[in-house]
């Protein structure tokens, strides 16, 4: 009977989700292939539908719809697939030995074709062998067939319940290959330590896709740290020429500049980012699962965890300096474009300074000007009214009226000119122009 409340949506997948992708147990002696593949969105459902008839064949049911692993018996042999964030994984299981040394992978039991066909890119392919220990360790002629000449790393694992063996090397078959040891594993502790050597080879070529980019990356980066320099040399210097030695133009011009390399760099960290974020993500996996091993050191023999401090921790070293010089780039970029808009805006400033004293002058000789033209317009009517009123006092004079025309010009002048000087001051209220006397 259910005493508690309702559960979270989310609380049975959650509560799974540390029972996810367990180890396949494994018996001495075993061969596995695994196989990681660069899925994208739209290969997803047909990676599901190409497993499906994979089980078909063998009269087993598929994995469920949205399911992000599964394994199940197909004959004689084992499968197991897990979907990651970026990549799929297949491993393939089989007991006992091949005539020769990874010569019968367990894929060779899959219907024909049916591994070529799996959708996605190749990123890694491994076989690995599972055999008991002997009382010496293998000497270089045995470590020689199973892998050639190449230089062979390998350990102790599992605090000495085996030794595990590899040259991290793609042969002939397009694989690399683990010879696995054991001393004393039991079945779940064989399958965890061949898991973890598979994911550490996943989780490194994922690591590693980070690279190329890194280096394609890296002159652009130089090229763009050049200019940059060049820039904010002719900034602190107040020049304005560009490269070549031409007239550029004003800081406007040096800024057009800045905001164009502005976009190469956020180009490059659009990009780059994700890939350089996911090469940290895979280089922790990678340590982590080395570290997992428990690895103890075999005379002669260089330590896996010692082959990836030489190796494989530079390249990432290497992407996460890219990754770092780029966001540097960016924030210099951001700092000189604000140094130099501050001065744009300094410049703009002065020159509207410059403008408004200009118009302030212009407005006081416009004034002047209003004065002269309202002084003389002023003397011009009181003279023609003046001029009006002496006809007037003419006419009345010759009509019998007794009336100086002199005195009353001379009269009439003042009060023509006061009349008219209030006329004017009305009209330019009314037009809402005040004169500094009013």
């Amino acid at each position: 009977m259910r005493l508690l409340p309702r559960d979270h949506p989310d609380r049975l997948s959650l509560a799974d989700e540390v029972h996810a992708r367990p180890p396949e147990p494994l018996e001495t002696p075993s061969r596995a292939t695994y196989v990681a593949v660069l899925v994208g969105p739209d290969d997803r459902e047909r990676e599901r539908a190409h497993l499906t008839a994979l089980c078909a064949a063998f009269g087993v049911a598929g994995p469920p719809e949205g399911a992000t692993h599964f394994s199940a018996s197909l004959g004689p042999l084992r499968a197991k697939w897990e979907r990651h964030g970026e990549f799929s994984g297949y491993t393939f299981f089989t007991a006992g030995r091949s005539p020769e040394p990874f010569s019968e992978p367990p894929t060779t039991q899959l219907p024909p074709g049916w591994l070529a066909a799996i959708p996605g890119a190749t990123v890694v392919g491994a076989h690995a062998k599972l055999v008991p220990a002997e009382d010496t360790l293998p000497d270089a002629a045995l470590l020689a067939r199973h892998f050639g000449q190449n230089i062979v790393v390998g350990s102790g694992v599992g605090d000495g319940k085996g030794v595990a063996y590899t040259d991290f090397r793609i042969h002939g078959d397009g694989c690399s290959r683990f010879l696995v040891l054991d001393r004393g594993f039991t079945p779940r502790q064989a399958g965890r330590m061949l898991q973890r050597l598979f994911e550490i080879e996943a989780y490194r070529m994922m690591a590693l896709l980070a690279l190329p980019i890194a280096r394609q990356q890296s002159p652009r980066i130089v090229a763009i740290e050049r200019s940059l320099a060049a820039l904010t040399d002719r900034i602190a210097n107040g020049d304005t020429r560009d490269a070549a030695g031409h007239q550029a133009g004003d800081d406007e011009a040096l800024l057009q500049q800045l905001t164009k390399l502005a976009a190469e760099v956020e180009s490059g960290l659009a990009t780059s980012q994700f890939r350089f974020g996911a090469c940290r993500a895979y280089f922790e996996l990678v340590t982590r699962r080395i570290a997992e091993l428990r690895e103890t050191r075999i005379d002669g023999v260089q330590p896996i965890e010692e082959f990836m401090a030489r190796r494989f921790t530079p390249a990432v070293a290497t992407c996460a300096t890219v990754s770092q010089r780029l966001h540097d780039l960016s924030e210099r970029v951001a700092q000189a474009s604000a140094l130099l808009s501050t001065r744009v805006e300094i410049a703009r400033e002065r020159q509207n300074q410059s403008l408004l004293s200009s118009m302030d002058r212009r407005a006081r000789l416009q004034l002047r000007l209003q004065q002269t033209v309202e002084g003389l317009s002023v003397a011009a009517i009181v003279y023609y009214v003046a001029g009006l009123a002496g006809y007037g006092a003419k006419a009345l004079k010759a009509a019998g009226v007794r009336i100086d025309p002199d005195l009353a010009v001379g009269l009439a002048i003042p009060v023509v000119a006061v009349l008219v000087m209030l006329t004017v001051r009305r009209a330019r209220h009314g037009a809402g122009v005040h004169h500094p006397l009013d």
